[in-house]
């Protein structure tokens, strides 16, 4: 099936160009989705104007992405996560969290879907790259550390809640005494 796209595709092509494309990719995906019409006549006599303003929008989100590649190169970003001995985490470093700490220190929205990696599970430096077109892969630096320190000073007021939970659960059993006491009497009332 021949179809013109009306946006860009990745891994397909650029808006106004004409591409030879699987039936059902173009029929159940690319179409449905208005990334792209059936290629006829009258559509191809559209295309110069298609092209002209993908070529416009393209000149834009390239001006974009170039600055913004040009502040994540480079970039590093810290975490702290609970490892064993081996220096493997017990959960990982995901790519959201990596994504959200960017949008934080950087005030930009990054999609999670643009990050060339998997979760990280190991303590230490790792690279990740940054896939926000074609054209520009930007690698950021995460370094995740131990989070020992963390743990030692949040031990304290754990302790301090569960002494005040067993003092109110001490309390709510002494209520619910008082509470059958009161419906034992009332059920022998009732029997007389």
């Amino acid at each position: 099936m021949k179809v013109l796209l009306q946006k860009d595709v990745d891994n397909l092509g650029y808006a106004g160009e004409v591409h030879n494309v699987a039936d059902g990719y173009g029929r159940n995906y690319l179409i449905p989705r208005g990334l792209a019409v059936k290629a006829t006549p009258g559509v191809l006599k559209q295309a110069a104007a298609w092209r002209a303003q993908a070529e416009m929008r393209r000149a834009e989100m390239r001006a974009q992405n170039e600055a913004l590649a040009e502040k994540l190169n480079g970039l590093r970003l810290n975490f702290s996560a609970r490892a064993g001995e081996g220096g493997r985490l017990y959960g990982s470093v995901t790519m959201m969290e990596i994504a959200d700490r960017i949008n934080e220190v950087l005030g930009v929205e990054i999609d999670r879907r643009k990050f060339d990696s998997q979760p990280l599970r190991d303590l230490g430096d790792h690279t990740v790259i940054v896939r926000l077109d074609r054209d520009f892969h930007p690698q950021i630096n995460v370094s995740i550390h131990p989070l020992e320190e963390a743990e030692e000073v949040s031990a304290a007021p754990v302790a301090e809640d569960e002494e005040a939970a067993e003092a109110d659960d001490v309390e709510e059993a002494e209520e619910y005494d008082e509470m059958d006491d009161y419906y034992d009497e009332f059920e022998e009332d009732e029997l007389v």
